[in-house]
């Protein structure tokens, strides 16, 4: 008898190949939909995710994809497309100064307060602002109202979950982990969950920027869209920016990225420091 283990070989799904025509169809259904521009060093990056995509829907040509993409109008494979390509990059606490910025405002500014959070991604930002809230306003849950959308909606789910690794939450000072996060046990040892006192400030939704679903709520005193605009043209960031103001009270702040400089595309709001504007 021979004993010898036998191996088999297992034929991995070839992904379609995307031809360069293809890419540039995508890239335009892209930016049409979301105004999100993926510059030409995405190329590889969005072939990969082509070919993926298409196997998915258990085709096996990338522009029958794109065909059937085009076909479906809002059916699930539009917001499957979407998520592939959207960016979620985001950290709790990140560039500090504009958590000070908004704490200072908050004290001063009178109440009620709505804040929206307008890329939160997985929600690292969204809660960085809840708990500077709560640190800053005497009755936060009656007083201010926070406001986190994304249009990645697997993104979201996870932000209305809450959960974190012991690394993600790594810049949240120690007094706040004890405060606002619970300890993951057993099988959630590594993991820590917002507390409901913070998860509950929040409403979280879907919402496309370059789209009509906005809120309606048309008086937000804060909006937070940051390292977002950096992948619009300078048409669609002129367009979002006066979509902003149109929904801001005069003397409200509008909070964007660290490269993101825009004082030369809009009247509606002036720069007040560090990448930080207010609505005129």
């Amino acid at each position: 008898m021979n004993n010898s283990v036998s191996s088999y070989a297992y034929a991995l799904p070839v992904l379609p190949l995307a031809s360069k025509a293809d890419s540039d169809r995508a890239a335009r259904l892209l930016k049409q939909n979301t105004g999100i521009v993926l510059g030409a060093h995405k190329e590889d990056m969005m072939a990969r995710t082509l070919g993926t995509r298409t196997l998915a829907c258990g085709l096996d040509r990338v522009d029958h994809y794109l065909d059937y993409l085009e076909n479906s109008g809002e059916e699930p494979e539009w917001t499957n497309f979407v998520n592939a390509f959207t960016i979620n990059h985001t950290a709790f606490f990140r560039e500090q100064h504009h958590f000070d910025i908004l704490a200072d405002f908050i004290s001063a500014r009178p109440k009620p307060i709505d804040i929206w959070c307008s890329a939160a991604s997985t929600g690292e930002e969204a809660y960085s602002i809840a708990m500077t809230v709560r640190e800053s306003c005497v009755a936060p849950d009656s007083n201010v109202s926070i406001l986190a959308t994304d249009i990645d909606t697997e993104a979201i789910q996870k932000a209305k979950l809450g959960i974190y690794t012991h690394e993600r939450i790594e810049p949240v000072e120690q007094a706040f982990k004890q405060k606002y996060f619970l300890r993951g046990k057993g099988k959630q040892e590594g993991f820590v969950r917002v507390k409901p006192v913070l998860r509950n400030m929040l409403q979280f939704g879907v919402v496309n920027l370059n789209g009509s679903n906005w809120p309606s709520n048309n008086s937000f005193d804060v909006i937070f869209c940051r390292n977002t605009m950096i992948y619009f043209d300078k048409n669609a960031q002129v367009r979002l920016l006066e979509r902003f103001a149109a929904a801001m009270k005069p003397g409200g702040l509008l909070f964007v990225g660290h490269s993101e400089n825009f004082s030369h595309l809009t009247k509606a709001f002036r720069l007040r420091g560090q990448t930080v504007y207010v609505r005129n």
